[in-house]
């Protein structure tokens, strides 16, 4: 097993090291000049923004503001913020914002790492940590107009004319883009059409293949172009109603939205396999282009022996013409020793979409030859160890989810924060996964030890289980066990992501008279409320399940808060505490009276933002007078008068024993228990409440709670 021998020492240096140098690289050092923004604004796809330049002397980050900043929202005015900036000057920095925005004036503010963390925490610390940096006084930010609206990012690439893919489109309403070729120059807009993508969501979208409905038959210069979807019908409409829907973007200068590349009629297939780790399981091929589709598979070094079909040890699913890109292949015949592996470009000569060239021993589905006659492949050292995908994604601050980890020998994937790049490698541990078998995992779901309250770079770490014990050792030994799998190069195999949170909530189990529930910890970066749900919502009774709703909560952190019940509870459930938004600034609750058109709950990876708690009411068992009638008791339970009474049962005359609670001569005593007289204490009021307006039990009521409460023991016991 590789790095078992590893001390503890070399392996803190070794994930500093590793760590440090996946940061990059600052572009100029100067900790002595002041910290300073450049920002020019400019178009945004919604999703993000790029700062031009940022200086920040100490480390930091830099963080965008929305103009109600200036209004006095400091927290709520945060919609986007960097990765942890290292002491200097960084350029062009992509800043992934929480929420969708709208063209307004935004505000790039410097930020301080003042608990030096290495993560943004001003808003969930109500503005006690991580503040701007200043100079003379004065806050260090720029602000500008951005205008929400597209961006697209495409490449010259090679086609086999029916089919291109646009690297990179980002919209801020979701739409399409439609690729034009060079015609569009001449000013026919409808004609120069060649293709347009399916509808697209609004948000990021990568490796769009456009079909092209006119195919090229010769090379040319195309032009990918975002579309709105103005008539909300998701199908492109643009050229059927002449332009009327569905028209491009535009950007703050009120150009088109569209980006230019150079399309290449190739016949010859090519393939692109860099040197990587894998657990044996699994491997990635950078790129292939296929002309006419078909697959790509996986040969071993044993094909230079000769051994054709025997050195196969995987294959794609069926690749439609064009190119591909991070083709994950599965290996049948796993890796178990270091070795070059092939990726090699098949034909589907017999169009049946099924890779038939061993089963055919050759006769069918043979390999992409270049015009001279060498087979189309390309050949990369594949190290034995683990591989890891991790891609951004929202939370609710409890769980992340690892999208796959290929493991070797077991173990388990570590979730680190950005600490880990400072030198805290076992402080910045917040979660780790399971124990998991030798083979790939996928939508591995790592729950975390210390919940995070604000956007976080997270690093996944595949760890080896190197004392052989399934329980994960690495922090508890300080490294001596259970360090992290490593590459070829002796790296550490890791990959991080950009976590997005908005919202959080914790709410513990809890006795309560059924009036009120207390909310742990709030943490909601737009402000908004927390409502409570009873159990029916897991029927989907949305509204119904309501029980109460807090007051309006400022954008922040907050803790103990109280919910009245409108509707109170009369017995045991499981209530759910949800994170809701103020989506019309009023700051009042109207989720149920506008039927969810307003202010909706917080989202996370598709579903609420919530907590889940266990309230118990006292006195309440679960029975009713059903139970009462002494027919489905057993033996013990019944309430026959016979000798051999334990607590809490009633004896031949009717009256409870000494623990139960009933004095001799039945009446209760001053604890709200029957007293001499046969009435309640005076800790109860004539009108059946109690002194401090909680509800009052009846002397008949209090009686069956009693003897519920000895059946329910008994049975327990």
């Amino acid at each position: 097993m590789r790095n078992s021998a590893f001390t503890s020492a070399m392996v803190i240096v070794l994930v500093v090291s590793a760590v440090a140098g996946a940061a990059g690289a600052v572009t100029a050092q100067n900790t002595e000049q002041a910290a300073s923004v450049s920002f020019s604004g400019g178009t945004s796809g919604g999703s993000t923004v790029v700062v031009d330049e940022v200086r920040v002397p100490d480390g930091g980050f830099v963080t965008i503001h929305d103009d109600t900043l200036t209004d006095g929202d400091v927290l709520g005015s945060v919609v986007g913020t960097s990765a942890y900036l290292e002491a200097g000057t960084h350029e062009n920095v992509t800043v992934e914002l929480t929420d969708g925005i709208d063209t307004g004036t935004f505000h790039a503010m410097a930020h301080r790492d003042t608990d030096g963390d290495r993560a943004y925490t001003f808003v969930s610390s109500n503005g006690e940590v991580d503040g701007p940096y200043t100079v003379d006084g004065e806050i260090v930010m720029e602000n500008v107009e951005v205008t929400a609206s597209a961006t697209v990012e495409a490449s010259d690439q090679p086609t086999e004319g029916s089919s291109v893919v646009v690297d990179r489109v980002e919209l801020s309403e979701g739409g399409f883009v439609t690729v034009h070729d060079s015609s569009l120059a001449d000013g026919a807009v409808f004609e120069s059409i060649r293709g347009t993508s399916g509808y697209l969501e609004a948000g990021v979208h990568e490796d769009v293949r456009v079909r092209l409905d006119d195919p090229l038959a010769e090379n040319d210069s195309l032009f990918a172009m975002a579309h709105q979807d103005t008539n909300d019908n998701e199908a492109y409409d643009f050229p059927a109603t002449e332009g009327e829907s569905d028209g491009p973007y535009l950007d703050g200068d009120d150009e088109i939205v569209m980006a230019g590349f150079d399309a290449q009629l190739d016949e010859e297939a090519r393939a692109t396999f860099e040197a990587q780790a894998s657990g044996g399981n699994a491997v990635v091929v950078d790129e292939v282009y296929l002309p006419d589709g078909g697959f790509v598979t996986m040969h071993d070094s044993s094909l230079a022996d000769g051994a054709v079909f025997e050195s196969i040890r995987g294959t794609s699913d069926y690749l439609e013409p064009g190119i591909h890109r991070d083709v994950v292949v599965s290996l049948d015949e796993p890796l178990t020793d270091d070795d070059s592996l092939f990726a090699m470009a098949h034909r589907d000569t017999n169009d049946n979409e099924t890779y038939d060239f061993p089963a055919t021993e050759g006769e069918a589905d043979g390999p992409y030859t270049t015009d001279s006659g060498d087979i189309v492949m390309d050949d990369g050292a594949v190290t034995v160890s683990a591989g890891v995908a991790f891609d951004g994604q929202t939370v609710d601050g409890t769980t992340v989810t690892v999208d796959r980890v290929d493991v070797s020998e077991g173990g388990f994937v570590t979730i680190h924060d950005a600490s880990l790049a400072g030198g805290a490698v076992f402080d910045s541990v917040r979660g780790t996964s399971e124990y998991l078998e030798p083979g790939v995992h996928e939508d591995v779901v790592v729950e975390l030890d210390d919940p995070i309250r604000d956007t976080h770079q997270l690093i996944a770490m595949p760890h080896t289980d190197s004392d052989d014990d399934r329980v994960y050792d690495f922090v508890e030994t300080e490294g001596e066990s259970d360090g992290p799998y490593v590459d070829g190069d002796e790296e550490i195999v890791m990959a991080d992501a950009t976590v997005q949170l908005t919202a959080f909530v914790e709410a513990a189990d809890q006795e309560t008279d059924g009036e009120t529930v207390v909310v742990e910890d709030v943490t909601l970066h737009d402000g908004g409320f927390v409502t409570v749900h009873d159990s029916s919502l897991a029927d989907g009774a949305v509204f119904e399940s309501i029980r109460g709703t807090s007051d309006y909560l400022q954008p922040g952190t907050h803790t103990a808060v109280e919910i009245t019940l409108d509707d109170p509870l009369t017995e045991d459930d499981t209530v759910l505490a949800m994170a809701h938004r103020d989506t019309n600034d009023n700051e009042a609750y109207d989720f149920p009276a506008t039927d969810g058109a307003s202010d909706v709950p917080y989202v996370a990876a598709g579903s609420p933002v919530m907590s889940p708690a266990e309230l118990t009411i006292p006195g309440d068992d679960g029975m009713d007078g059903e139970d009462m009638d002494g027919e489905d008791a057993n033996d013990d339970e019944t309430m026959d008068g016979g000798d051999g009474m334990d607590a809490g049962e009633m004896n031949d005359e009717g009256e409870m024993n000494d623990e139960g609670e009933m004095s001799d001569d039945g009446e209760m005593n001053d604890d709200g228990e029957m007293g001499d007289d046969g009435e309640t204490s005076d800790e109860a009021t004539a009108d059946g409440t109690t002194g401090d307006d909680t509800p009052g039990f009846g002397v008949v009521v209090a009686l069956v709670a009693l003897i519920a409460g000895a059946l329910v023991a008994r049975r327990r016991s």
